[in-house]
């Protein structure tokens, strides 16, 4: 099956990525404050910048959301 469909236009602005970060990548400060995790999760703006650090990814995915971002999962 091969359609035509129109995806609205977004604006880059909008995204924000979503991906898995291993503790040991972080800053000993950040480790020390969550010893009992593996990993956190990023969420980083389109230029690559880090906004937020949570706990799991759905907490990722709610906090771009309701700060009115698209959030996109990065593996």
């Amino acid at each position: 099956m091969n359609m035509k469909h129109e995806f609205p236009q977004m604006s880059d602005g909008n995204i924000v990525y979503v991906r898995r970060v291993d503790l040991d990548e972080l800053p000993d400060e950040v480790r020390e404050q969550v010893p009992e995790l593996d990993s956190l999760y990023a969420v980083h703006g389109v230029d690559g910048q880090r906004l937020a650090l949570v706990r799991d990814r759905n907490l990722a995915f709610v906090l771009a959301r309701q700060n009115e971002l698209e959030p996109v999962s990065v593996h």
